[in-house]
């Protein structure tokens, strides 16, 4: 009989949870990837502080810098088509209206993005958990600076839109592959941190791009137009680093050659407590299904496109936002550095909380509500004085306070789902909705409603509402989730004892490891 018909049932009353008799010490050879089997332990082994910190460094030094320096550029390449839109772009594209406003074409050029980000997510996914992680990544940031810098050869807006498309098909690749890395390399209390220095990369760029933006307005004679050097150099940059990125950064830590093959055991065996596991690259439907019917995962859904929807609105009309309260097209490229500052300290400062706190959820929900504060007053506020200009800067800044809960809730997907199959479909689903927001974003920005864009910051409001119902769901389900679990331990039930890491690396899902505990 199998150990799965030889498991104790559950009493009357007792949570019904599948469980299996597992043996404490022992992991199943036929769950475990063959590559990752090579360098795991048969028993857990402790790691003394002074090691683990070492590997940590080491860790740090090839990784982070490739992340971080990703994120940074990835934000810029996001951005350098709202930069562009004051440098002359919508003019000499024919995308400025007859009574002076800008065309909704110019908000199709940020949506077909998404759109086809939308329907290429699987796929990306799916070609991730197949091939070398790191040269994947640097070959998309490669492609993709080739495209981005082709967009200056675009006269119309024919042209900005094949580029824009085919953008789309390599940025889809990024942000996965940067939650595998750090699921990949990192300790669950050692993600949070590390994701948040990722997102306030998309805060330093609004500070570099400021500064470059500027710098780049003063070009105003030679065989190109403004926007067309500053496409230029940002595809030089992208594409020089995604050769740099197939260099350095290592596919796992497996096959990373700057690692002896101690290191590599011990970096595996840092990561036992997870228990989320490193790498499978055998697709299970059962995962598959598994994610599709979790309620969590959904929850993760609608976090992604509760956020994006206002980020991408707010992303690609930040300059043409800021210039209708009445600044310079210059000064509007100024006044975006302040708001990159005002990101990075919203993002240490909820990381910080949730990490000190351990209540993330919490934390998400403090924040998001200075974006309510924030739009309902750049609603109301006039535009009629100097003083009631700087406020309304203010405001529009504050309203970007919800990007705390971007980053923690992608720090919490991270942390929480198990299981290789489950991850891919995971991400694949929350980058869809990911996709969707970013898609519907500037389009709410109608161009009849500018320049205060009411009905789009009364659809802020609206995702903000909905985003606090999901989050507080969220924390009462996995509560109850773990609730349940130590339930099961108190009844007798080894395997749903928390301190059990023996099945770690099996490759089971959340739900399937009953030792496994959720944060939130």
């Amino acid at each position: 009989m199998s150990p799965r018909n030889t498991a104790r049932k559950p009493s009357v009353g007792e949570p019904e949870f599948e469980h299996n008799d597992v043996s404490k010490t022992l992991h199943d050879p036929t769950r475990v990837d063959k590559e990752l089997s090579q360098f795991i332990s048969v028993t857990a082994v402790d790691l003394s502080p002074e090691r683990n910190k070492e590997l940590l460094r080491k860790i740090d030094k090839h990784v982070m810098p490739v992340a971080v320096i990703t994120c940074l550029l990835q934000a810029l390449t996001q951005s350098t088509l709202p930069f562009a839109s004051i440098m002359g772009l919508v003019e000499d594209t024919g995308m400025r209206t007859a009574n002076g406003s800008v065309s909704q074409e110019y908000s199709w050029l940020t949506t077909s993005v998404y759109i086809v980000m939308l329907v290429a997510e699987y796929p990306q996914n799916y070609i991730i958990s197949k091939v070398p992680l790191g040269k994947y990544l640097g070959f998309c940031l490669f492609a993709e600076g080739i495209l981005v810098g082709s967009h200056a050869a675009s006269m119309n807006f024919t042209g900005l839109l094949i580029g824009r498309c085919l953008l789309g098909v390599f940025e889809a690749a990024a942000q996965p592959c940067l939650v595998l890395l750090c699921v990949m390399w990192y300790r669950r209390e050692e993600q949070i941190i590390r994701m948040t220095l990722w997102y306030m990369m998309s805060g330093a760029q609004q500070i570099f791009g400021g500064v470059l933006a500027y710098c780049f307005m003063f070009i105003s004679h030679g065989p190109l137009h403004t926007w067309q050097w500053w496409f230029i150099f940002f595809g030089i940059l992208l594409a020089s680093f995604g050769g740099f990125v197939m260099y350095w950064l290592p596919d796992s830590p497996m096959r990373a050659k700057c690692f002896t093959d101690q290191e590599k055991r011990d970096m595996i065996e840092r990561l036992r407590d997870n228990q989320t596991g490193i790498q499978n690259r055998t697709f299970k439907y059962e995962q598959a299904i598994e994610a599709l019917l979790d309620p969590q995962v959904w929850a993760y859904c609608v976090i992604n496109f509760c956020t994006t929807l206002p980020t991408a609105g707010l992303a690609s009309f930040a300059n043409i936002i800021i210039k209708s309260f009445g600044y310079s097209a210059k000064n509007s490229q100024l006044l975006a550095m302040p708001l990159g500052l005002y990101i990075i300290i919203i993002l240490l400062s909820s990381a910080w909380l949730a990490r000190r706190t351990r209540q993330s959820i919490w934390v998400m929900l403090g924040f998001l509500t200075l974006s309510f504060v924030g739009t309902a007053l750049l609603m109301t506020l006039p535009n009629e004085s100097v003083s009631q200009r700087i406020g309304l800067i203010i405001c529009y800044y504050i309203t970007f306070s919800f990007w705390s809960t971007t980053a923690l809730g992608l720090s919490l997907l991270s942390r929480n789902i198990a299981g290789q199959t489950k991850k891919t479909i995971t991400l694949t689903m929350t980058f869809i909705m990911w996709a969707v927001g970013n898609a519907i974003g500037p389009q709410v920005f109608l161009a009849w409603d500018g320049p205060r864009y009411y009905i789009a910051f009364a659809t802020h409001l609206g995702c903000y509402s909905l985003l606090t119902l999901t989050i507080v769901s969220l924390r009462w389900y996995l509560k109850r989730q773990n609730m349940l679990r130590d339930n099961l331990a108190l009844a007798g039930i080894e395997e749903a004892n928390k301190q059990d890491t023996s099945r770690s690396f099996d490759d089971l899902t959340d739900r399937e490891n009953l030792s496994f505990r959720y944060v939130y």
